[in-house]
């Protein structure tokens, strides 16, 4: 490089003297220029190859099926998924097992102490109300004073009526239709009450009116309250066979499960003695003895709570049935036969074009039903304990009907007195054929409410601590399963 000399000029035009700056000359960018290309882009050339996108971060599942397929190809791996199936497989089972047979032991409860008593207070107070109507005839029939036994079987009638309303009222949801029935006759109870007061005064001060009263009072009896508390027992009745319905079914879903942990533990078992020569593993000896006890404690134990609940259906609940419509069948007959005598003919009735007294028509068709149902009822009697009463019930309907007959023929005959006389005099009266009549059935009733009583209780204990016991061995079991297989995992540690 050459200096150029202090103080000299500058060098004259045309020499050829070449210099170079101390310091080359920055280029100062333009605030409008162009960009300058980059080193790696040509001018002319196209945009940058944009980098390829980043592969989508797997999830935890996809992670973890690629560890269990990994694992599967191990024997480690193997026994682990292994134990875990044999563990969830019982588990299942137990809580299956325990979840359906609550569900049944609950609905058997409910036959036992819930439904059936309340079936038997509907029952009890159809009965209650028609005893109360008959027993205010009979009254009515003695003439001005009538006698303390018609008075305090009303009286009674009235008091067990209210009573089972009460108690029905208890056991009934509030927006149930036994609910409403129940509030419709505790509305007509009353009423009927005031009628029946009506007709005794009437008849004591001997006005005719009285009769009239009684009809009235007989009538709102038979065409609503009794009619009501009939669909107040149809309605408990069906509660009662849908309690039934729901605890004898069998446990399929259990049943299925249990034999095929079964299966998955032999299975497990002959893996484990095909690798390692060995008989027995007592983890999996312990889980398949707890899956066994567990299903035969199923199978024993609810086989015999359905064949012990259909002991009691069929020889309890039916025949409670058809003995509480023998009975109320009896007590209609009885109400039908003392206000034939109470109208006096004032009410007819037309058959098939022939003209009849309607209540001695009623009466008819009501000994007629007594018939069907006692001997129903001596079919359904299992024991001679429960065919001894019907056959004495069967007895005295007959000597009824005999008896009454000649009632009859004595009142259209004009005897009025005669026929009252046999109808609700002393001895030789169908009053004497009416209360043996109810005394048989009432016994029936109690030796087949026992029998029932007895089955249901029976077939409610075979159910009992079975969903407890099933949760607990199923968890022992499960824990078996697993401490046997982790035996085997410590052979490869």
């Amino acid at each position: 490089m050459t200096q150029q000399p202090k103080g000299s000029g500058a060098p004259p035009p045309g020499q050829g003297v070449s210099t170079m700056p101390a310091v080359p000359p920055q280029a100062h960018p333009q605030p409008h220029s162009q960009p300058q290309p980059s080193p790696r882009q040509r001018p002319g050339a196209g945009a940058p190859a944009t980098p390829p996108p980043a592969s989508p971060r797997r999830t935890a599942f996809a992670e973890g099926v690629d560890r269990l397929r990994a694992a599967a190809v191990t024997e480690p791996g193997r026994l682990r998924i292994i134990g875990a199936l044999l563990a969830a497989l019982v588990v299942a089972f137990g809580t299956v097992t325990a979840w359906q047979m609550q569900d049944r032991h609950t609905a058997a409860d409910d036959v036992l102490f819930r439904s059936q008593p309340l079936t038997s207070d509907a029952a009890d107070i159809y009965r209650s109300l028609a005893e109360a109507n008959t027993a205010a005839s009979s009254g009515f029939l003695a003439g001005g004073q009538e006698t303390k036994a018609s008075r305090d079987g009303y009286e009674k009638g009235i008091r067990t009526a209210a009573e089972g309303l009460v108690k029905a009222a208890a056991g009934s949801d509030a927006d149930s239709p036994s609910a409403k029935t129940i509030t419709r006759l505790n509305r007509l109870l009353p009423e009927y009450k005031g009628l029946i007061e009506r007709a005794r005064t009437y008849n004591r001060q001997g006005f005719p009116v009285g009769g009239a009263y009684l009809r009235y009072a007989n009538e709102k009896m038979q065409k609503e309250m009794l009619p009501a508390a009939e669909d107040l027992y149809k309605t408990e009745n069906q509660r009662l066979h849908a309690d039934y319905g729901d605890a004898k079914p069998y446990p399929w879903a259990a049943l299925a499960l249990g034999v095929l942990a079964l299966a998955t533990l032999a299975w497990a078992q002959h893996r484990t003695y095909r690798r390692t020569h060995r008989v027995l593993n007592q983890g999996l000896v312990a889980a398949t003895a707890t899956t066994t006890i567990v299903l035969l404690w199923l199978v024993v134990g609810h086989s015999v709570a359905r064949s012990d609940l259909r002991d009691s259906y069929e020889n309890g609940v039916r025949s409670l049935n058809v003995l509480n419509d023998a009975r109320l069948a009896s007590l209609k007959a009885r109400g039908n036969e003392n206000l034939t005598l109470v109208a006096r003919g004032a009410e007819t009735k037309k058959v098939d074009g022939e003209t009849y007294d309607a209540y001695d028509y009623e009466f008819g068709q009501n000994m007629a039903a007594l018939g069907k149902k006692l001997a129903e009822a001596k079919r359904l009697a299992d024991d001679e304990a429960g065919r001894l009463p019907v056959a004495a019930a069967n007895r005295d309907m007959t000597e009824w009907k005999k008896r009454h007959a000649s009632a009859r023929e004595q009142d259209e005959n004009g005897n009025y007195q005669q026929a009252l006389d046999l109808v609700i005099g002393g001895k030789g009266a169908t009053v004497e054929c009416f209360d043996g009549v109810d005394a048989s059935l009432d016994d029936a009733l109690k030796h087949e409410k026992r029998e029932f009583e007895q089955a249901a209780g029976d077939g409610l204990d075979a159910m009992d601590h079975l969903p407890q016991g099933a949760g607990v061995l199923a968890g022992l079991g499960a824990a078996g399963a697993l401490l046997g297989i982790g035996r085997r995992l410590s052979e490869y540690r």
